[in-house]
């Protein structure tokens, strides 16, 4: 790294280190874990900032009646240490205390209420466990805590990196000490805004967090701000998104057709800074085989390491389910939360066609996903590392433009899952029909279809390309299907590591 290399601090309410701790709840907390392990691999001068959750998110069981029902559970946490510094934060006026800890393996730190004596003490217990008031003093702790942990720690970033709109409270923070320090609000909003920048996920507005401006004043969140001043950085309901946009000199979409979205859906909002893309990417050594890489080149040893993997698939969906699939039939993986966006019941609706292929076992599919009530992305570690490395077929079927990214499309590509996915999130920037996996439906040229009309018109898209592509090259051409299992991972290895995207993160935003 250069001397001039800028330190970043970057926040976020989720990281994804270990599967059996939920400290993650879907895809931003995997791209944070990913991040941070990639910083730490490639030695770049990231520190990290979130939560240390007592349980996390919910797990999801099945009850004897067949009905799935939320558990929740306390985390023992044995790789952290503790740092000595507890910070404070004035929440609906008390005084609440967070521990910092850090993390041993990795640059990250964790804010923890959990501890006796401690008024609300309740506030890191469960991630994204509620709406309002408790989601604000939960992103208290992560903004204006992490920013007070970093000076208790005697670290100062000079660029502060928001994950998703959540974090935006650091940036208040920020402006608190330099208006303490004599700035006006204008000069305090210039400065901070300098060393600011936003990562943006959510494709849909309404999914973008927002709390009336009594809210924000009633839990203490705007630190001295009056009301004019939350209005004119976050409006009325004050909106995360649109206020970490504001208070951000550049900010970043996670895919090109991403930044297309991202940007119309804000162009109506003022004073909001650029969004540009960087496409998300992911930590090899957590997703991805090394035998899968090691064998590229090897068409035999290949197609070994493969069916080794998608054996172990099926052992685990046998322990889990009782199910016994058969490892010499297409296996298609489907993981995805269950919102009607994904579409996961597309295949479903042509029995006329696709019914027989399922009857008599040429085609099988696993199903991963659940949906909660509070409706945050959902993702569990084991399961999309088993699905992403032993199914044959990847299929993504999203109501496009709605998926930012999908970086499960990554781990499987590189694992020598072909994917079969609409041209969505991250797959048009990879995607060369029947050369490394498939593409249906088309990207363009749809906006005037009814969303009835754009189920039919992919439905058949679908069936058509499973029918007459994906099923004779899997059971008729096995060599074709290396080659493409051989093309999926070497066009995909470099591009979509986490290591590009880091450089483009310090190139593109930090440095700008």
């Amino acid at each position: 790294m250069s001397k001039h290399t800028p330190k970043v601090a970057y926040f976020c309410m989720e990281y994804a280190l270990k599967s059996e701790i939920k400290t993650y709840a879907g895809g931003l907390g995997i791209l944070a874990g990913d991040y941070i392990k990639g910083a730490k691999d490639h030695d770049y001068p990231v520190i990290g900032i979130g939560i240390k959750w007592k349980q996390g998110y919910s797990e999801q069981h099945i009850d004897k009646f067949g009905k799935p029902y939320d558990a929740y559970r306390n985390y023992s946490y044995d790789n952290l240490e503790d740092t000595g510094a507890v910070v404070y934060v004035k929440i609906r006026e008390n005084n609440v205390g967070c521990k910092v800890w850090k993390v041993k393996e990795l640059p990250l730190y964790l804010l923890d209420t959990d501890f006796s004596d401690n008024p609300d003490n309740w506030i890191t217990g469960q991630l994204y466990g509620w709406f309002g008031e408790e989601r604000i003093a939960q992103e208290m702790v992560l903004g204006i805590g992490g920013v007070r942990a970093l000076n208790a720690l005697g670290i100062k970033p000079d660029v502060y990196h928001f994950n998703e709109g959540h974090a935006f409270f650091a940036g208040m923070e920020l402006l608190r000490e330099l208006m303490e320090h004599g700035n006006c609000f204008d000069d305090a909003l210039k400065k901070v805004r300098s060393k600011i920048v936003f990562t943006t996920h959510t494709p849909i507005v309404q999914g973008n967090e927002s709390h009336p401006i009594s809210r924000i004043i009633y839990m203490g969140a705007n630190i001295g701000l009056s009301i004019e001043q939350l209005v004119q950085i976050g409006g009325s309901p004050f909106n995360m998104t649109v206020a970490a946009l504001r208070i951000s000199k550049k900010s970043n979409a996670v895919a090109e057709l991403h930044k297309e979205t991202a940007n119309e859906m804000w162009k109506d909002y003022p004073n909001c800074s650029e969004i540009i893309g960087i496409t998300n990417a992911i930590h090899i050594p957590t997703w991805v085989k090394s035998d899968m890489l090691k064998n590229v080149d090897n068409p035999s040893a290949l197609w070994e390491a493969h069916l080794k993997h998608k054996e172990s698939l099926i052992d685990f969906v046998q322990t889990r389910t009782g199910t016994l699939l058969n490892k010499n039939k297409l296996l298609i993986g489907f993981s995805r939360r269950a919102v009607a966006y994904k579409r996961s019941d597309l295949i479903f609706q042509d029995d006329a066609q696709l019914a027989p292929l399922l009857t008599e076992g040429k085609i099988q599919i696993i199903f991963s996903g659940k949906s909660h009530p509070l409706d945050d992305a959902d993702y569990d570690m084991e399961i999309g590392a088993m699905l992403t490395s032993g199914s044959d077929v990847w299929l993504n079927n999203p109501r496009r433009p709605q998926e930012a990214s999908g970086t499960s499309g990554m781990k499987a590509a590189m694992n020598g899952v072909l994917n079969c996915s609409i041209l969505d999130g991250w797959w048009p920037e990879a995607c060369d029909h029947g050369v490394n996996g498939w593409q249906f439906g088309e990207g363009k040229g749809l906006n005037d279809f009814s969303p009835e009309e754009l189920d039919n018109h992919d439905r058949r898209a679908l069936v058509e390309v499973l029918t007459k592509e994906v099923l004779p090259t899997y059971y008729n051409n096995n060599s074709k299907w290396i080659e493409m299992m051989q093309e999926s991972i070497r066009s995909t290895k470099e591009d979509f590591a986490i290591r590009r995207m880091l450089e483009e993160y310090f190139e593109y935003l930090y440095k700008a």
